[in-house]
Order: structure tokens, then C-alpha cells, then sequence
């Protein structure tokens, strides 16, 4: 399934909105044990910048999803995101859910903030 949503996303992405780049290559870097639950989006500006404020909420289930999710967590900060025309000028970890019972559940809320270049 996981691997059915990156094709979808990466197929609209050349042609639709930067949001759908971002969102495909944030689940290409999760990986296949990652489940997306959501995605936000809102404008921000500053004196000198324009974009937008992106949230995307994954999880992690089981105790085979749990090192998938801790590496998640550890490469996001660093990792180079391409998105034609927008620089993504900061990629972090805004929240971490751990829950161990019944079942190992993982769940991150990332931020972006997604600028416009040019």
C-alpha cells in the first residue's frame, strides 16, 4: 500500500501543486513500514520570503516499525528535499507519540517550511 501512495504522489507531483514533491519524498524517506495520516498546509511570510508551512503525520506500527521510525526521526533534519522552484528551509520533528500497549505505535508529526525561490 505504502508503495502504491509514493507512485500516486510522485505521478502528480511534476504536474501539481510543490506540496505533492514534498509529500512524496517525505514518505520515500519513512519507507514502506511508515502509515501517512495527514497532511497540512498554510501560507507564511516574512519581510523578505514567501511559502508555506507544511504538517504531515506518519506512524509506525509493531516492533518491526519502530527502528524504520527512529531513523526517520534522526535523518529528517538533514536530509536534502528537491523541490523544483521552492527551497525547503527547515524540516524537523514538531511531535512524537509512543505507545506500548496494546501494540508498539510510533506516531510523528513533522513541520516544513517550504519556501518560494525566485
Amino acid at each position: 500500500m505504502h508503495s502504491e501512495i509514493v507512485r500516486a504522489v510522485s505521478s502528480c507531483a511534476a504536474t501539481r501543486a510543490p506540496w505533492l514533491r514534498l509529500l512524496s519524498q517525505v514518505l520515500e524517506l519513512a519507507g514502506p513500514q511508515a502509515e501517512f495520516l495527514s497532511h497540512s498546509e498554510r501560507p507564511w511570510t516574512s519581510a523578505t520570503f514567501e511559502g508555506t508551512r507544511h504538517s504531515a503525520v506518519l506512524a509506525f506500527h509493531g516492533p518491526e516499525g519502530a527502528l524504520p521510525g527512529e531513523a526517520f526521526i534522526a535523518a529528517l533534519p538533514d536530509h536534502e528535499f528537491e523541490v523544483p522552484g521552492h527551497l525547503v528551509a527547515d524540516a524537523s520533528i514538531a511531535r512524537i507519540e509512543r505507545d506500548h500497549t496494546p501494540s508498539p505505535r510510533l506516531q510523528i508529526e513533522a513541520e516544513f517550511l517550504l519556501l518560494s525561490d525566485g
